[in-house]
């Protein structure tokens, strides 16, 4: 069959589309009779019937969702939730993913244990009671939860000692940003209706969209695949004492018809107060027992129905609502009349959403997205800890209203049977408003505004060198234009405003000497932008603007692989990141007052490595675990003095999952930290603590085959720690739960 030789021009692509469309051969591999060759590693694409031309042998993929694919064809390394040659899933088999949430992840081909090295399923997430993201993104390795502490009280995560500004976080493939200063809560984001969390770490492929100097953090919502299809859960917190702390709730409702599907859930989080150690030794301003201001309320619902025309095109609207409020404990250490008396009691998200896969012809795949988010946030500031009035000075109420409207294209292309080309455009739109009302008085500071767009495009290609050896290269340009820029400090200012823009590279090399085994090398150089807040925040008068300010840039290397030993699965990686223009305060002299400003002063590295194993000893008892180490390091000409905090050097988790009975499942185990550094409150001292030993446990009887009770327990050894100075850790608790599903 003729084909062309060219990997960019225009022509060349449509001349091979052209060719494949004239002589087409029908595989179905559901109907009698047909032929079949059994693969050794499970694809999960979602097709069935596939038109193609056969260049070699066939292959077809076990399970109910198989598609036929092409040993030698690279078209499938380019494909989101293609198992078999790069892209990496938490739980191959499972039907309930949102494929076209996903994004491409490389990392372990096969993973039978309960958390990957890269992703982690629903039911994993279920079983280790992580009911918001920091939780359970904390189990996988090379990824440590973290807390800002303070008056923001924030949940984070750090992805290789990379921070939330440099690892974007995506839903469904859809950046979450907030354009003032993207200071993400990662506690606000619950996950009973994921059914995928998905963690590319150091390298992520430019086709799924900018910022990503340290990786990508995506959440893949749950779509139905039966004709009727439900489940219902419910839970109560407890203390170590065993009073109550809260409960949570979580519902799904769905159908999957021959070429349609719709989904409605729902989930709420409610914390009425966590409970310190026991262990906890008590101050003038927090006592023991019951953490003060430690309460919380989030819920969240998602509505999607997609249109299934054929076995590889699909059309998909999806809406998400999510809102949340929250209190701010104190530092345990500082007198109450020193700190700030704030709230929160709106932290509200929402995003609609239209997706579509097009197979255009055979071997050439269009994909977009279209969305609006918005997101409405209420910082109130009182007088008192009691945060019952407003009548002094420091009393505020600051609110945010956000809104973007973006899209993503995406065109994949095979251009011969060794070599595939992906290309991709995103562009987004944020605006942001802002406005305060300030007290004695009451009066309300005139509304500001800032308008800002981001572009990237950005082409990848796979090729084909062997059919074991795959060499992945992908470049993106990114820029920002500033259209608006405002601030207000005794009226409304108008900041100078400047455009950026910044080149990406990156490339991988994957080899697979046979089918279980898998080594890679990759190098990947990114940027991330700063955010408005970085560039022209006052910080309540204590900072200058700098429109000037450039972008992070972080070279990331890697070299990992993976090997099945009989039923043990390992993977593994050496990494290590050079950062560049980091972005760190700087003191400065601004009219005779000191002030700070956001400055490219500092650079850095990061280096460390990280293992997981997976042990299946018997069918009913599974042994595993991950270990990372990180060491990083940062040169401040400044102060000389800084150092990067939140993440421990040494971190491990192990776990083992035993059925004794059938019904019966025991999962006990334990989370390991080493310390981490962390500052005072005033950020002139740095000293180190956080290590703990958390030891859970959790029990499961099925009761019927759609009831199931569970009890879970953790830090069972009732440690006395804290992740960030002056904020305790929640000590022993308890959590009861019903799962009902059919």
């Amino acid at each position: 069959m003729k084909h062309c030789l060219s990997l960019t021009a225009l022509s060349t692509l449509l001349c091979t589309t052209v060719a494949h469309a004239q002589t087409p051969v029908v595989t179905d591999d559901r109907k009698p009779g047909a032929s079949k060759v059994s693969s050794t590693t499970p694809t999960t694409a979602p097709a069935t019937t596939h038109v193609s031309v056969p260049r070699a042998t066939l292959t077809t993929a076990t399970g109910n969702n198989a598609e036929s694919v092409r040993e030698d064809s690279a078209y499938d390394a380019l494909t989101p939730g293609k198992s078999r040659y790069s892209s990496t899933q938490a739980d191959p088999a499972s039907p309930d993913i949102y494929g076209p949430g996903e994004i491409t992840v490389y990392g372990t081909r096969r993973q039978r244990g309960m958390v990957g090295s890269n992703s982690l399923s629903a039911e994993s997430i279920y079983v280790f009671n992580k009911t918001t993201l920091d939780q359970a993104a904390n189990l996988i390795p090379g990824v440590n939860a973290a807390s800002t502490g303070g008056p923001r009280n924030e949940s984070t995560i750090m992805v290789r000692g990379f921070n939330r500004f440099q690892v974007p976080l995506l839903v469904d493939g859809i950046r979450i940003y907030l354009p003032a200063d993207n200071r993400l809560d990662y506690g606000r984001f619950l996950t009973p209706d994921i059914a995928e969390l998905q963690v590319a770490k150091g390298y992520a492929s430019v086709l799924d969209g900018p910022d990503a100097m340290g990786g990508m953090v995506n959440l893949v919502t749950r779509k139905p695949h039966k004709a009727i299809e439900g489940e219902l859960r419910g839970g109560s917190m407890l203390g170590h004492d065993g009073g109550y702390g809260g409960y949570n709730v979580f519902g799904r409702v769905g159908t999957k018809q021959d070429k349609w599907y719709a989904q409605v859930s729902f989930a709420v989080n409610n914390v009425d107060h966590t409970d310190l150690s026991s262990n906890y030794t008590p101050t003038a301003t927090q006592g023991k027992g019951k953490r003060l201001l430690s309460d919380s309320e989030d819920w969240r619902v998602n509505v999607k129905a997609g249109y299934t025309p054929n076995a590889t095109d699909e059309y998909t609207v999806n809406y998400t609502r999510q809102e949340g409020q929250k209190r701010a404990p104190f530092d345990v250490h500082d007198p109450v009349s020193t700190q700030k008396d704030w709230t929160w009691p709106a932290w509200n998200l929402d995003s609609l959403s239209l997706t579509s896969r097009t197979r255009l012809a055979d071997r050439l795949t269009l994909r977009s997205r279209l969305y609006r988010n918005t997101f409405y946030n209420l910082l109130s500031s009182y007088d008192n800890a009691s945060l019952n009035t407003q009548t002094k000075p420091k009393a505020f109420n600051s609110f945010y209203n956000d809104s973007a409207w973006g899209g993503n294209i995406r065109l994949d292309a095979e251009i011969s049977s060794k070599d595939t080309l992906g290309i991709a455009f995103y562009g987004r739109r944020d605006e942001h408003q802002e406005q305060e009302q300030v007290y004695p008085g009451g009066g309300w500071q005139p509304q500001v505004s800032s308008v800002e767009e981001s572009y990237s495009i950005a082409g990848e290609n796979v090729f084909r060198i062997l059919p074991n050896l795959d060499l992945t290269t992908g470049v993106s340009y990114e820029w920002r234009v500033l259209d608006r820029a405002q601030g207000y400090s005794s009226g409304v200012i108008n900041y100078a405003t400047r455009n950026r823009g910044a080149p990406n590279g990156q490339a991988r090399l994957s080899w697979r000497p046979d089918t279980a085994s898998e080594l890679h090398i990759s190098v990947s150089d990114r940027v991330r932008f700063p955010t408005l807040f970085e560039r022209f925040s006052t910080r309540f008068g204590g900072a200058t603007s700098n429109p000037g300010l450039r972008p992070e840039r972080a070279q990331n290397y890697e070299l990992g692989g993976s090997h099945t030993f009989g039923n043990i699965d390992v993977a593994g990686a050496l990494f290590y990141s050079h950062l560049t223009d980091l972005i760190a305060d700087f003191p400065t002299i601004y009219n005779g007052v000191a002030v700070s400003q956001s400055r490219n002063i500092s650079s850095g590295n990061y280096a460390g490595a990280e293992i997981s194993i997976s042990i299946p000893i018997r069918k009913d008892l599974l042994v595993g675990g991950n270990y990372t180490y990180i060491h990083q390091s940062v040169n401040d000409p400044v102060t000389r003095i800084y150092k990067a905090t939140d993440v421990p050097n040494h971190k491990a988790f192990v776990y083992v999952q035993w059925e004794p009975i059938k019904g019966l499942r025991f999962v006990p185990s334990v989370s390991i930290n080493s310390n981490r550094w962390t500052t005072n409150t005033a950020g002139t001292a740095y000293f180190r603590t956080g290590r703990n030993v958390d030891v859970a446990a959790r029990v499961d009887y099925q009761i019927t085959p759609n009831v199931q009770v569970g009890v879970n327990a953790s830090n069972l050894l009732d440690q006395n720690y804290q992740l960030v100075d002056g904020f305790p850790s929640q000590g022993r608790n308890f959590f009861v739960n019903l799962r009902i599903s059919g």
